[in-house]
């Protein structure tokens, strides 16, 4: 599955769900590394 986190003020990452941590935050997976940032929330439909 596909998600979208936040690091930093301004980048945005999207890659493969890894996990969730404890404090909220997410870890996705693009190529060989990985990311940890906060999760980008879904926009009402």
């Amino acid at each position: 599955m596909l998600r979208t986190i936040t690091v930093g003020n301004y980048v945005q990452i999207q890659g493969l769900f890894v996990k969730e941590l404890s404090n909220g935050c997410v870890v996705v997976s693009v190529n060989d590394r990985l990311y940890e940032g906060t999760p980008v929330s879904r926009r009402p439909s």
